[in-house]
C-alpha cells in the first residue's frame, strides 16, 4: 500500500509539475507580446526555457536531497528527447532539418555532451569520486552563457530566425490575455513548478528506497520521462502540423539547455555525483547525439533513422531493467 501511494503522489507531482510549466509558458509568452518584447527573443527565451523548466525544478529539489536523481534526470530527459521524441515523430513522418540546426545548433550539442561526459572522468584523471563539483557547474554556466549570446544576437541581428518564429508561433496562446491575467498565469505556473517539483522528488526517493531501486535509475526512468513529456508532445503536435524542422529545433535546444544550464545550476547549487551506471548512460547519450548528426547531413530523418533510434532507446532501458543489482 506504502508503495502504491507513493507511486500516485510521483504522478500526481510530475502533473502539477507539468501543469505548472504549461501555465508559465502561456503566461509569460502573453506578458512579452503585451509588453512588445520581439517573437524572436519569445521564441529563444521563453520557449526555450518553459520546454525545460520541469528538469531544472526538479533537479533545484534534488539538489538538495538526492544528486543522483538529478543526474539521471538530466541524462533520462536527454536520451529521452533523442530516442522518443525524434524516434517517433520520424516513425510518422520524414523529418526536415534546416542548415542552420546541422552546421551550428547539433555541432553545439556535440561539445555540451563531450564536455559532460570529459567532467564525469574524474577517477580516471585524477583518482577522485566522479561527480560534477561547484567550479564546474560554473563553468557549465558560463557555456551556457556563451551559447545564448551567440544565438540570440545572431537572431536579432537577421531580424527574425525561422527557427524562433515557428517556435513562438508553437507556444503562442490562440488569444491574447490581459496584463493582469497573464501575470497571474505566469506566477501560479512557477508555483506549481515549485510545488510539482517538491511533491516528485519527495515520493520519488521514498519509492526507490522501498523497491530497493536506485535513486539514479528512478530519475532515469520515471522522472526523466515525465519532464520530457513537453518536448515529446511538442515534436508529436509539430509532425502532426508539418513543422519538422521545429521539432529538431526544439529537441537539440533543450538538450543543450539540460546540460549546461540545469546541471550547472544542479552542481552550483550542489555537486552531483555520477552514478555506478553513470559512464554507459554517457556513453549511450553521446551515440544518439553522434547518430543524430551523422543523418542529419541528409537535412532529413526518414523512418529507418527514427525506428533506429527508438530501437536504441528502449534496448538501453531493458539493459538497465536487466542489470538492477
Amino acid at each position: 500500500m506504502a508503495v502504491f501511494l507513493d507511486l500516485l503522489f510521483t504522478l500526481v507531482g510530475l502533473a502539477v509539475l507539468l501543469a505548472g510549466g504549461e501555465f508559465m509558458v502561456r503566461g509569460a509568452a502573453n506578458l512579452s507580446r503585451r509588453l512588445g518584447v520581439s517573437p524572436t527573443v519569445i521564441g529563444l527565451t521563453v520557449v526555450a526555457f518553459g520546454t525545460s523548466a520541469p528538469e531544472l525544478a526538479v533537479n533545484v529539489a534534488a539538489a538538495l536531497r538526492a544528486g543522483e536523481i538529478s543526474f539521471g534526470n538530466i541524462v533520462g530527459s536527454n536520451l529521452a528527447n533523442l530516442g522518443l521524441g525524434i524516434g517517433l515523430a520520424a516513425l510518422l513522418r520524414t523529418l526536415s532539418i534546416q542548415s542552420v540546426v546541422v552546421n551550428r545548433e547539433i555541432p553545439m550539442m556535440l561539445l555540451a555532451t563531450a564536455a559532460t561526459f570529459l567532467a564525469a572522468l574524474d577517477p580516471y584523471l585524477s583518482g577522485t569520486p566522479s561527480l560534477y563539483s561547484r567550479t564546474e557547474g560554473f563553468l557549465f554556466l558560463l557555456f551556457f552563457l556563451v551559447f545564448v549570446y551567440y544565438n540570440l544576437f545572431e537572431a536579432l541581428r537577421n531580424k527574425m530566425n525561422g527557427l524562433a518564429a515557428q517556435a513562438a508561433a508553437e507556444e503562442a496562446p490562440r488569444g491574447l490575455l490581459s496584463v493582469p491575467l497573464a501575470l497571474l498565469l505566469f506566477v501560479s505556473g512557477v508555483l506549481g513548478l515549485v510545488l510539482g517539483a517538491e511533491i516528485t522528488v519527495r515520493f520519488a526517493v521514498k519509492l526507490a528506497l522501498e523497491l530497493g531501486l536506485p535513486r539514479a535509475f528512478i530519475g532515469f526512468t520515471l522522472i526523466a520521462l515525465g519532464t520530457s513529456l513537453p518536448e515529446i508532445a511538442t515534436s508529436l503536435v509539430a509532425v502532426r502540423r508539418g513543422e519538422t524542422d521545429l521539432l529538431i529545433g526544439n529537441i537539440v535546444g533543450s538538450n543543450i539547455f539540460n546540460l549546461l544550464f540545469i546541471l550547472g545550476v544542479t552542481a552550483a547549487i550542489r555537486p552531483v555525483p555520477v552514478p555506478r551506471q553513470g559512464f554507459s548512460d554517457l556513453i549511450m547519450v553521446t551515440v544518439l547525439s553522434v547518430g543524430l548528426f551523422l543523418v542529419s547531413l541528409r537535412r532529413n530523418i526518414r523512418r529507418p533513422e527514427g525506428f533506429f533510434f527508438l530501437l536504441l532507446y528502449l534496448g538501453y532501458l531493458i539493459f538497465k531493467t536487466a542489470s538492477l543489482p
